[in-house]
C-alpha cells in the first residue's frame, strides 16, 4: 500500500514509524514531515492545511490511504475533499470534527444524550461570562470554544485568574477560537486519555494514556500541548474500559450517526475519573500528542490494517493485540514554551539515545541541515522508553533524555509520578 501521513509533529512521527513496520506498506509519504520522519518516509513540502495541494498529491501518487494527523487539517475538510475524489482517508469529516473544533457543540451533545460531563454554560458576551464566573466562584474552568492547539483551556484557581483567561479569549489571544467561551465546573479526580477507533457505526477500544499538560514539575505552570505521557493508564481496567465504551463512546458514535455526521477515525475522550464515575472533559477527533508516542510502541498487531478497516468499515469483526509492557514519553521542549521560544538551536546525540535498549526518540519539531539537527518548534522531541513496568519504562526514557545534548531545551523530571505512586 502507498500511504500518505499528514502532519509534522511527534504524533505523526509515531504514526509513520508504526506504519513503516507493516509489511503491507510499500511506500510512505509525509506532508510536510520533519527530520525524524524523513528516516522512515519521503517528506513532501505541502502544509497540513493545504487541502487542494494534498488532494492533488494523493491523486498524482496514487495513494491508497491518507492518514490525517492534525485537528486543523480535519477541521479544514481534508477528509471530505479526499472522499469526494474517491480517495480513502483515515479521519473524520469537518462536520464530525466539530466534536473537537466546537467545545460548545460537544457539551450540548453530551447533555442531550445523557453522556456524563461537567456542568457548563456557553457565552459570546464578555460581561455576562464575567458575571457568571463571579457568581460561581473558583476553581472554575474557562475554555475557548474553538481549536487553540491545546492552549485554550485554563483551570482557574481564583476568580481573578478566570477573568484573566476570559479576557485572553475575547481579546483575540486564540483568534476566532475565543469568540465564544465555555465555562464549566472544575471536576476533581484522575485524568485519563482514552482512545477508540471508529468506522461510523462501530467503535473498537484502542488504548489509554495519562498526559501531563502543565509545563513544569509538580503540575505547575501554564497548560501546554503536553509535556509527557505514559500508557496504559492504571485506572483503565477491563471493567472501566467497558464502562467508558457503554456510557460514553458508543452513545456518542450512535448520536453522531443519527445526526448525519458519522464519525470515522480516532475518537479521543479526555476523561476525569470522579467519585461518581468517568466524566467527559473534552473530545478530540484524532490521535493525541504525546499520548500516541507512548501508545503505539505497545501495539503488537499490524497498525496499517486497523487504519484501513476503520476507514472502510468493518471494525465490528476486528480486534487488536497489545504487549504487556508499559511505555513512558518525556517531551523535550524549547526554553520559553508554551510562550515565545527560539528556533534553530542545535541538538546533538539523538542517535545515542536511540541506541539505548527500549528507547525511541520521536521528532516533533526538527529540521536537518547539512551538518546539524536544529529545533524548529516548541515541542521538539518526544523520548519514549518501553519497559516491563512503569518504573523501567521511566528509567529508560530519562536515560534517553540525558543522552541528548541540547542546551536550549527543557523537560519535566516527574513524568509518570502518578503511576509510580
Amino acid at each position: 500500500m502507498r500511504v500518505l501521513v499528514v502532519g509534522s509533529g511527534g504524533r505523526e512521527h509515531a504514526l509513520v514509524w508504526s506504519i513503516a513496520a507493516s509489511p503491507l506498506a510499500t511506500e510512505i509519504y509525509c506532508a510536510p514531515g520533519n527530520a525524524g520522519i524523513a528516516e522512515d518516509a519521503i517528506c513532501v513540502p505541502i502544509q497540513a492545511t493545504d487541502v487542494e495541494g494534498l488532494v492533488a498529491f494523493a491523486q498524482k501518487e496514487r495513494i491508497d490511504l491518507v492518514v490525517i494527523g492534525p485537528e486543523a487539517s480535519l477541521a479544514a475538510g481534508l477528509a471530505d475533499a479526499l472522499e469526494k475524489e474517491g480517495l480513502l482517508a483515515f479521519g473524520p469529516s469537518a462536520k464530525a470534527t466539530e466534536i473537537e473544533s466546537s467545545k460548545g457543540y460537544m457539551k450540548d451533545l453530551c447533555t442531550r444524550i445523557g453522556v456524563p460531563t461537567a456542568a457548563y454554560k456557553r457565552f459570546n458576551d464578555r460581561e455576562k461570562a464575567a458575571a457568571y464566573i463571579r457568581e460561581e466562584g473558583a476553581p472554575i474552568v474557562v475554555k475557548a470554544d474553538g481549536l487553540a492547539a491545546g492552549k485554550g483551556v485554563v483551570v482557574a484557581q481564583t476568580v481573578e485568574e478566570a477573568l484573566k483567561a476570559l479576557d485572553a479569549c475575547f481579546d483575540g489571544s486564540f483568534g476566532d477560537a475565543g469568540a465564544e467561551v465555555v465555562i464549566e465546573e472544575c471536576l476533581e479526580g484522575e485524568e485519563v486519555s482514552f482512545f477508540a477507533l471508529v468506522d461510523g457505526d462501530h467503535a473498537l477500544p484502542f488504548s489509554s494514556a495519562q498526559d501531563h499538560k502543565r509545563a513544569f514539575d509538580g503540575d505547575k505552570g501554564p497548560n501546554t500541548g503536553g509535556m509527557g505521557a505514559y500508557s496504559p493508564a492504571p485506572v483503565m481496567t477491563e471493567e472501566m474500559t467497558e464502562t467508558v465504551m457503554s456510557t460514553i463512546v458508543r452513545p456518542i458514535v450512535e448520536a453522531m450517526k443519527e445526526e448525519g455526521r458519522p464519525f470515522k477515525g480516532t475518537l479521543f475522550a479526555g476523561l476525569m475519573m470522579t467519585v461518581d464515575g468517568p466524566k467527559v472533559i473534552e473530545f478530540n477527533a484524532r490521535f493525541g500528542d504525546p499520548e500516541t508516542q507512548a501508545i503505539l510502541p505497545r501495539l503488537r498487531s499490524d497498525f496499517l490494517p486497523a487504519l484501513v478497516v476503520a476507514a472502510e468499515g468493518g471494525l465490528k469483526h476486528f480486534d487488536l493485540r497489545w504487549k504487556t509492557e508499559s511505555c513512558l514519553t518525556v517531551v523535550m521542549a524549547a526554553k520559553g514554551y508554551p510562550g515565545a521560544y527560539q528556533k534553530g538551536t542545535v541538538i546533538r546525540n539523538v542517535e545515542l539515545a536511540n541506541a539505548i535498549r527500549g528507547v525511541t526518540v520521536f521528532h516533533a519539531g526538527t529540521v536537518q541541515t547539512d551538518n546539524d539537527l536544529l529545533s524548529a518548534g516548541g515541542r521538539v522531541l518526544a523520548v519514549t522508553g518501553e519497559g516491563s513496568d512503569f518504573r523501567e519504562a521511566r528509567e529508560r526514557a530519562y536515560a534517553g533524555v540525558e543522552a541528548i545534548d541540547w542546551e536550549d531545551g527543557f523537560w519535566r523530571s516527574d513524568i509518570g509520578h502518578r503511576a509510580l505512586k
